[in-house]
């Protein structure tokens, strides 16, 4: 197991060990939150878009401000939310319709929230280095949102559905 491969494996061992006694989906989305920007190398911005009245509006989230609302299918986070599946993108600058909220981005992983069937927010990591994220950080950040979605109670969320 690689040094990257093991320290993922800890980020999800720890989200497990910190949300497991809290179901508030606000502060889990807090809490997770902290943990990636704290872990994951290489981050200018990690945190939730949750899907609210047609659109995606900023949750919580460690980095520098952001968009507060994203329609479905605009961007990285729009594109995951409306096709219900992981967005890796080398290169920002390269993907049709990127939204620029920090211009110094240049690569993303988006990852949707999957609830009841639902998507009910899209999980976003944007990185200043080109090609930061990889097969390996897909497959534990798609067991991290997992883990999230089994230990959080969004049922407050779902109302709208």
């Amino acid at each position: 197991m690689t040094k990257k491969e093991t320290r993922l494996k800890e980020m999800n061992q720890a989200l497990k060990a910190l949300i497991e006694p809290e179901g508030d989906w606000l502060a889990n989305l807090a809490n997770s939150s902290a943990l990636l920007f704290e872990m994951l190398d290489g981050l200018n911005w990690a945190g939730y878009y949750i899907w609210k009245k047609d659109q995606l509006v900023l949750g919580p989230f460690q980095g520098k401000t952001a968009c507060v609302r994203i329609d479905e299918d605009k961007g990285v986070c729009g594109t995951a939310y409306s096709q219900r599946k992981i967005m890796l993108v080398d290169d920002v600058h390269e993907f049709p319709g990127h939204i620029a909220c920090d211009p110094n981005s240049r690569s993303e992983i988006v990852l949707p929230v999957i609830v009841g069937g639902e998507v009910i927010a899209v999980l976003d990591l944007d990185s200043p280095v080109k090609a930061r994220f990889d097969e390996l950080d897909r497959k534990y950040l798609k067991e991290f949102v997992e883990i999230l979605v089994d230990e959080t109670n969004f049922l407050p969320l779902m109302e709208k559905f």
